[in-house]
């Protein structure tokens, strides 16, 4: 599993966004809070759910200002209620006010998504199925979503355009077949000593069977197909290689999707449609 609290976007991340925040100084908590006193404040939650960010939220403080003693209280991907107390900050307040929205931004969203993720998950209980995320994620902070992903218990599918073959429709539209796509990409991959999956979108049962005539699918995504079709889709494919269910799925098909028996269902809901956790800093 990667390593989200050490990988560089972590800490492009946290700069950028001070940068953003702050720009040329915190004139607010600079005019008004006098230097040199000490200060503390609690991050309270008022919802109900999982908590993410809270590692991060960390790293950001002590960016702000490395003498900041911050207490966690309530680690990543537990569950909370209104009323608890995530993490207590102790030290210079103007501090603690400059660092302020980007923690709260950033715990929301992640607890946001770490949440409904957790939601899936409980949903795909016994079952041999697990939940994927996807690239419909905000720019520059897909990081921080997947994050969110894997702490809310999903399965962290491609990050990117490089980590992954993932031969979709449009692919297969202009190379001319699933044939002649699987055919170049492994050809490409051989040509340039890549070792990366190979994943091809099918829409019915005469792609799946394109696909595993190839020999060379780790994966095959069945999109959009109804619950029936892909169980027809799962028995042909007979073990030979991962399955994947995706397009419209929703939280309420789940389990239904499960007992189709695919290795995985990919959800862009996990990131592009969940409501932030209500998350707040105050002063103790």
């Amino acid at each position: 599993m990667i390593d989200f609290l050490h990988h560089p976007e972590t800490e492009r991340i946290i700069q950028s966004g001070l940068q953003e925040d702050l720009g040329p100084g915190d004139y607010t908590s600079l005019s008004t809070i006098p230097a040199g006193k000490t200060a503390k404040a609690k991050c309270l939650i008022k919802d109900h759910g999982v908590v993410a960010g809270i590692a991060i939220a960390e790293k950001i403080f002590h960016a702000v200002d490395a003498d900041l003693n911050v207490e966690v209280l309530i680690a990543d991907g537990q569950p909370v209620k209104y009323g608890d107390i995530a993490l207590t900050v102790e030290g210079d307040p103007r501090s603690i006010t400059m660092a302020e929205r980007l923690v709260l931004n950033i715990m929301q969203r992640m607890s946001g998504i770490a949440t409904y993720t957790r939601n899936v998950v409980e949903a795909l209980e016994g079952s041999h199925t697990r939940v994927l995320d996807t690239r419909k994620t905000t720019p520059l902070i897909r990081h921080l979503e997947k994050w969110a992903v894997a702490i809310g218990g999903g399965t962290n599918h491609r990050f990117g355009l490089y980590d992954m073959i993932m031969i979709k429709d449009n692919h297969i539209d202009y190379a001319g077949s699933i044939t002649a796509a699987v055919r170049d990409c492994v050809a490409y991959l051989a040509d340039n000593q890549l070792d990366l999956k190979i994943e091809v979108e099918t829409r019915d049962l005469k792609e799946v069977q394109e696909a595993l005539d190839t020999g060379k699918v780790d994966r095959i995504l069945l999109d959009n197909m109804s619950n029936e079709l892909m169980t027809e889709a799962v028995a042909l494919v007979d073990g030979r290689c991962e399955t994947e269910a995706s397009g419209g799925i929703t939280i309420e098909r789940i389990p239904e999707i499960a007992q189709t028996g695919v290795t995985f269902v990919s959800m862009g809901a996990l990131t592009h449609s969940v409501k932030s956790l209500d998350i707040s800093l105050k002063a103790m």
